[in-house]
């Protein structure tokens, strides 16, 4: 299906000339170059919501990469079933990746996912925590209720805050162990996956998806990023906001609307973003191609 309009395209999917656009919109085909794939050396990562989409992304990059960290962790609600399917064919083929049962919204899994994370790294740190678990309901505004809104930030926004408190003491031991008193994704981050969608500065893909309990959600994860960046800075942790644009998942085409990009594109030009980053971006908002996102 083709987007509402070229407009929307641009700010829910990225920079792209009017050309580029117009043509996207009258054919309902879209055409990128593909970036490289990112030099990102990490030891170990853990990525939450990995059995699909942008998790399931990042674990196939990560895994594909020249020098592949030694230990990933792809977290999901269900490890053993139908929906981490491809995930258990993964981990049957690569012993480095390891699936651990997570749910965002649970405190008390939290804590049991740390401790497993922990006891397989032994005396090491993780250097990279992507939390990338969301959800959305697709509803008008009038149509929101209490419990949208609770869910919704239960899991977009205290999910993250949880994950970051229980994984920090790995954290701090990987930033310790790194050399150089720099911040990076290579030494220790915490990674954020939001949304132009929580920019209060841009009214952008209204007329598309009002979703204003999601829209709700990003907008305070992206604080939260930010207090996170000056919390953890301090103990050597890099912490940023990520948009991976409009992306064709499950999530993304709620609108009814098939998003510009792949999960391969987004994730390639994710992995190239964080190679990059350093002590001037903690605590930024940034999309997939390291431009800055207003807040």
């Amino acid at each position: 299906e083709k987007p509402a309009s070229a407009q929307a395209v641009s700010e829910w999917g990225g920079t792209c000339n009017k050309e580029i656009l117009e043509s996207w919109v009258n054919s309902a085909s879209w055409s990128e170059e593909t970036s490289t794939m990112a030099e990102l050396c990490v030891c170990s990562v853990l990525v939450t919501g990995a059995n699909k989409g942008i998790g399931l992304g990042f674990v196939q990059h990560f895994l594909r990469m020249p020098k592949p960290p030694q230990w990933i962790f792809a977290t999901c609600r269900d490890p053993k079933g139908q929906r981490a399917q491809e995930l258990q064919n993964l981990a049957s083929r690569h012993p480095n990746l390891v699936i651990i049962g997570l749910e965002v919204d649970n405190p008390a899994s939290i804590k049991a996912a740390a401790a497993k994370v922990g006891e397989h790294l032994g005396g090491s740190g993780l250097n990279l925590l992507i939390n990338n678990a969301g959800m959305v309901k697709s509803k008008m505004l009038e149509a929101e209720t209490l419990e949208d809104m609770i869910e919704t930030y239960t899991t977009n926004t205290a999910g993250p805050l949880l994950m970051g408190q229980a994984f920090l003491p790995l954290l701090k031991k990987a930033a310790q162990g790194s050399p150089g008193s720099g911040l990076s994704c290579s030494k220790a981050a915490i990674i954020n996956m939001s949304s132009i969608g929580g920019s209060i500065a841009s009214s952008f893909g209204w007329e598309l998806m009002q979703i204003t309990s999601y829209r709700c959600s990003k907008a305070a994860l992206n604080m939260l990023s930010r207090c996170q960046s000056l919390a953890y800075k301090e103990h050597g942790i890099l912490c940023v906001a990520l948009h991976p644009g409009w992306v064709q998942t499950d999530m993304g085409s709620c609108a009814g609307h098939m998003p510009p990009l792949t999960v391969d594109d987004s994730v390639q030009g994710m992995l190239k973003v964080l190679s990059s980053l350093s002590e001037k971006d903690t605590g930024t908002f940034l999309d997939w191609e390291g431009n800055v996102i207003p807040w």
